[in-house]
């Protein structure tokens, strides 16, 4: 599983203790030094649509000021790209499926479940 976000974030913090409470491996994709490639980000935008994971409440969206309504799919995953804090967190990649934000029921469902399955 790869978690995707920045490590000064207190949500990718929380996913991070989460994870690491319930001894779930993972591997941490740093935006900040990684960055994010524009093919990762058309693979989000093709198994959720862009809108799932560009968060328009974001600082970095804001000071911006454009209108999120005016925006192509093609335009909002090169803001991404560009501005990697613009997107949501966390993103988890966990076996082919997108999950986007955090949601300690969801991840119990997903992980734990899982996880006693394969005992």
């Amino acid at each position: 599983m790869i978690l995707y976000g920045i490590p000064n974030c207190n949500t990718i913090k929380k996913t991070i203790n989460w994870l690491q409470d319930h001894k779930i491996p993972f591997r941490f994709h740093n935006y900040k030094k990684e960055g994010i490639p524009l093919a990762k980000l058309k693979e989000w935008n093709k198994e959720a649509g862009w809108p799932a994971f560009f968060n328009k409440s974001s600082s970095t969206w804001k000071l911006q000021k454009k209108d999120i309504t005016a925006l192509t799919a093609a335009r909002a995953l090169a803001i991404m790209k560009e501005n990697p804090s613009i997107i949501k967190r966390p993103i988890l990649e966990y076996k082919g499926k997108l999950i986007v934000g955090y949601d300690e029921a969801l991840f119990n469902k997903i992980f734990l479940t899982t996880k006693k399955e394969t005992k």
